[in-house]
């Protein structure tokens, strides 16, 4: 598919579409259509409000030249939180004004060089980290089976605690607009709560939120539709977006028909624009692709370029865009060349390109790319990252791929963590001791957590309970010493 798309390319217009602007239904303008993907940030205080750490990271990519940045999950609910340092955003939150002051100065951050900035606001459901509750919840009592992370049991939320989540949407959506920034995009994919209600793998409801497709995305439907309301009204345009799975390639999961179908009720519902990803933490696709884990018993190698393929999500999301009339598509999974960027770009079949892992190494990739001081941003999880030497036979087994992958999200993440610190991003690093780093960053912002009362297996732990026959010998050892002192 990409080799299709490369070769009808004009080249005579190659560069020319990225640098264009493009404006929203609802009128948010952006200079240009690179966009700073969403990616998980775990930056926040001990009461998951934003600091100096991301202001300096937002900074960091709002002069790197994209057109837009998404940030990472933004949580509606503290007690579900996708990692411990998410920021949150709650109906408290309102009347928080040392919140929305934070807010206010990360959105300034963002916007330092004209990019648009967008909250990406999410419930991470039953894939709620373990160090902060092991009791999540989501549509169905279905436990999530990622690969190398723990999850908690997680319970069928309540009808109640369904409408709750709407309302926290809508609130969470007006806060950030009051807060300054340009938009939010609902997190619908990656099996998050809203991605699990669209999958019959994960809800096995039985009332109106189960069963039929449209059942199933009522609860999507309801939240932007209340977040939309929310923010409408006189002030500056405000766009509301949606990140949907275009397939969560997993048997019994949301199939890529279904997600076209999602994706038409969307824009019925008059939505901003629909970013296509894929995948879950059970089958991480959004990584390397659908084609790196087709069948989940054999992990591809990371580090050929035949099988790590650019823009592995481009052709789901051509029959996306087809089916829409007037909802901007971006897609997001791959994309490296401006070669591709611009070919996907002028076949019609996405108006924004969506980049990640590229901007931890490389901040200002965009600004270089669209000077024409590079014409391919790097790939880190590729060839630029790499296992010591003495475990690059690693690379040839399944095992061996999968460390590397869970080396290289790591190195991410501390590459992110490394900004917001002021440090300048580095490739120079011990892939494998990049996993307890991010560990150990984790582990402590999980300890530090203020005013939460779940029960994680960092954040208010249980106390193990001492066995009935120590406490019994422990009252016989008192009770003897008691006597001695008597006589």
């Amino acid at each position: 598919q990409v080799l299709i798309l490369c070769s009808i390319a004009d080249p005579s217009v190659m560069g020319e579409i990225t640098r264009s602007p493009l404006e929203l239904p609802c009128g948010v303008k952006l200079p240009n259509r690179l966009v700073k993907a969403a990616m998980t940030e775990g930056l926040a205080d001990p009461l998951s409000r934003p600091g100096e750490e991301l202001f300096k990271l937002y900074r960091t990519w709002g002069e790197g030249g994209c057109g837009a940045m998404i940030t990472g999950n933004i949580q509606i609910d503290r007690r579900y939180m996708e990692r411990p340092g998410n920021v949150a955003i709650e109906p408290s939150s309102a009347n928080d004004q040392a919140l929305l002051d934070s807010l206010k100065k990360m959105a300034e951050a963002g916007k330092c060089e004209g990019s648009a900035f967008i909250v990406q606001l999410g419930h991470a459901g039953r894939q709620t980290t373990y160090m902060v509750n092991k009791h999540p919840v989501g549509p169905s009592a279905v436990k999530s089976q990622p690969i190398g992370l723990p999850m908690g049991d997680p319970r069928a939320m309540t009808l109640g605690e369904i409408r709750d989540a709407v309302s926290r949407f809508a609130t969470a959506a007006k806060v950030c607009r009051d807060a300054g920034f340009d938009g939010v995009q609902l997190h619908a994919a990656h099996g998050y709560l809203l991605s699990s209600f669209l999958a019959p793998r994960a809800n096995r409801r039985t009332d109106e939120y189960g069963g039929t497709l449209d059942n199933r995305a009522r609860f999507l439907l309801e939240a932007v539709k209340e977040a939309k309301q929310a923010v409408s009204g006189e002030g500056p345009p405000f766009a509301v977006g949606v990140k949907l799975n275009c397939s969560d390639f997993l048997k019994g999961g949301l199939e890529h028909d279904e997600a076209i179908q999602v994706a038409r009720w969307l824009e019925d519902a008059g939505i901003d624009f629909i970013e296509v990803s894929g995948g879950s933490y059970e089958n991480p696709s959004m990584m390397l692709g659908p084609e790196a884990f087709k069948d989940m018993t054999s992990v591809r190698s990371l580090g050929t370029s035949t099988q790590i393929r650019e823009a592995y999500f481009l052709h789901f999301a051509k029959d996306i865009k087809a089916a829409l009339s007037k909802t901007p598509v971006m897609v997001t999974g791959g994309f490296r060349s401006k070669q591709v960027m611009e070919a996907a770009l002028a076949g019609g079949d996405a108006d924004m390109i969506g980049l990640g892992r590229p901007l931890c190494g490389m901040p200002d990739a965009c600004k270089r790319m669209l000077k024409g001081e590079i014409d391919t941003m790097p790939r880190y999880e590729g060839e630029d990252l790499r296992l010591p030497w003495y475990l690059s036979w690693l690379q040839y087994v399944m095992v061996g791929n999968l460390i590397k992958l869970g080396a290289t999200q790591a190195w991410t993440c501390n590459s992110i963590i490394r900004m917001g610190q002021g440090k300048p991003p580095t490739t120079e690093v011990n892939l494998l001791g990049e996993f307890h780093a991010f560990q150990k960053h984790d582990e402590g912002k999980a300890m530090v957590l203020r005013n939460l009362d779940t029960i994680g297996s960092h954040t208010n732990p249980e106390k193990k309970r001492v066995p009935n026959i120590v406490v019994l010998l422990a009252a016989v050892a008192i009770g003897l010493a008691a006597r001695r002192a008597l006589r």
